[in-house]
């Protein structure tokens, strides 16, 4: 509470030289419009933060620049100034609310001073969404600058740690429960309180696993292991995912809590299918999945740990035909992508420590910061583009994972140079896409022949160069691109007219890569005619299927 008597205080607040950023006055004579109320109580909590001030103030009654009393008729009754308190509370960042509502009575007439709480250190305080704050006198959008001042803060607020008044054991999915303890064993296998986790009673494992806080049900407990009905403890925060399809099949579906389930539910919506690459110089095609399980779980249970909740979103995943995108609301919170990649960086700050740490104890979530990089090394493992992450929407996160291969050039030099390190491949990555790399990056990778071309748009070679004392080993094991042998089938024909296989196999058996022993050569040579006749059109059989005598088209 204030230290000295209102009026005087008011009193106080009148003799300043001006209105400052953490005050405003207001004749609001008849009624002032809500939602500006809405918008000045975020940027009166911001600028009280930035100001170390413990409160901001919105005066109603006094004109603003002489700050005369004239009177107000906001709201006249109690009852009803009284219930703008909750009005407000269901559109701010955790459901803040004015810390008193003050109402004085003067012969000049009425005045009503809103005391609004300084935003908590850590979150700043947003109206439907959206940072307000104050440049002297005007109401604007809070600057970047200033959000991360605040959201840098040490006091911070934990909205996940928060008991749900009311809740009980009750309220949390039995199932869900049993599976997050055998987990919980599974994890923790090789600690010495093992053998009694089967003897704990369900609020002590709870406790023990930094879900609940003395028995008392915490949000993350609705979030990982609550009831479907129980997330009205969390309102106005939002507790869903929304997975949906956007393509030629059009569909989506929300899920629910407890999330430590449904995100497998989740999972298996998603169309996740086989891919083959076929790179030059293999005869058997490398198969992988189109999604990386782990991939994403890993980015599912991240956006859960990492959401800010008090902005009333919804987790999204968009499956499109050739990529997902993970969305959840609140910005990247601590460092940067390179830092977890290049860095080794462990964070050292979370939106939601208990609900990270609760994740952490149920093998969701790895926190010791290895779980970006971990997601480009799955992606570079099987050849694909790797992961984009976007900021560009404040107080949004969107993660990009790529089922599709863009270029096969990059897909073959990951698969034929296994000594390329992350970053090199994150360059090449870079190229592929079209995105721009710097000029030291450009010469790296012209120096080492991954790319070609001149500087600003390379591409990636469509052949890895051997350097000069390997020329000849090179050539012996590496392929030639597939158009160089059909050139020679091509000429053979021309010159006698007709091959049967025994000839194409003579003419070809020693130019293909050494490596390759005689069955796979044989393939090899079989997906050359094939594609000549059947795709190309170029030759055809003659013979039977099983004696072929090869003529070329343009000469029969």
């Amino acid at each position: 509470m204030i230290d000295i008597k209102i009026e005087e205080l008011l009193d106080k607040f009148r003799s300043l030289p001006s209105e400052t950023e953490w005050l405003e006055f207001k004749e609001a004579k008849n009624n002032f419009d809500f939602d500006d109320i809405g918008k000045y109580f975020s940027a009166l909590s911001n600028e009280a933060n930035l100001k170390e001030k413990q409160y901001g103030w919105l005066i109603f009654g006094v004109e603003d620049k002489k700050k005369k009393i004239v009177g107000t008729r906001y709201r006249p009754d109690r009852a009803s100034l009284e219930s703008l308190k909750f009005e407000i509370a269901r559109r701010t960042t955790n459901n803040i609310t004015f810390t008193e509502i003050h109402e004085l009575h003067f012969p000049e007439g009425r005045v009503i001073m809103f005391q609004i709480p300084a935003s908590p250190g850590g979150i700043p305080t947003a109206w439907e969404g959206h940072y307000y704050g104050r440049d002297g006198e005007s109401l604007g959008a809070l600057n970047l600058q200033e959000i991360e001042q605040i959201r840098n803060q040490v006091n911070y607020y934990d909205w996940s740690a928060q008991i749900c008044k009311g809740a009980s054991i009750k309220d949390l999915d039995e199932d869900a429960v049993n599976k997050a303890r055998e987990k919980y064993k599974i994890r923790n296998k090789n600690k010495s309180f093992v053998f009694g986790i089967d003897r704990w009673d369900t609020l002590t494992f709870l406790d023990k696993a930094r879900i609940t806080i003395n028995g008392e049900i915490t949000n993350s407990a609705i979030i990982l292991l609550g009831k479907p009905e129980a997330t009205h403890y969390l309102s106005p925060s939002v507790a869903m995912i929304t997975w949906k399809l956007d393509g030629e099949e059009k569909g989506y579906e929300h899920f629910e809590p407890p999330f430590f389930l449904t995100v497998n539910n989740i999972y298996q919506k998603i169309r996740n299918i086989k891919y083959k690459i076929l790179p030059e110089n293999m005869l058997v095609p490398v198969e992988v999945d189109k999604y990386d399980q782990w991939v994403i779980l890993e980015a599912l249970n991240n956006c859960i740990a990492h959401q800010n909740y008090s902005l009333r979103s919804r987790v999204v995943v968009l499956e499109k035909p050739k990529e997902l995108i993970f969305i959840n609301a609140g910005n990247f919170y601590e460092g940067t992508v390179e830092d977890y990649i290049f860095r080794e960086k462990t964070p050292n700050k979370y939106r939601n420590p208990f609900l990270v740490q609760a994740m952490v104890n149920l093998d969701m979530i790895d926190r010791i910061g290895q779980g970006i990089k971990n997601m480009f090394l799955e992606q570079k493992n099987k050849y694909f583009p790797l992961p984009e992450y976007d900021f560009s929407e404040l107080d949004s996160v969107k993660l990009k994972v790529y089922g599709h291969i863009i270029d096969e050039n990059y897909s073959r030099l990951l698969i034929e140079r296994t000594d390329l390190d992350l970053g090199t491949v994150i360059l090449l990555d870079k190229v592929q896409k079209g995105q721009e790399i710097s000029k030291e990056a450009f010469h790296l990778l012209k120096k080492n022949r991954l790319v070609e071309g001149r500087y600003p748009k390379p591409y990636l070679t469509a052949r890895i160069a051997a350097t000069s004392g390997e020329k000849a080993e090179y050539i012996k094991y590496s392929a030639f691109n597939k158009q160089y042998y059909q050139d020679i089938i091509k000429k053979f024909l021309v010159k006698f007219k007709q091959a049967g296989r025994d000839d194409i196999d003579k003419l070809l058996m020693d130019k293909l890569p050494a490596h390759l022993n005689g069955s796979q050569k044989k393939y090899k040579i079989n997906n050359l005619l094939n594609e000549m006749a059947n795709k190309r059109g170029v030759i055809k059989n003659k013979g039977s299927r099983a004696r072929p005598v090869w003529v070329s088209v343009e000469n029969d």
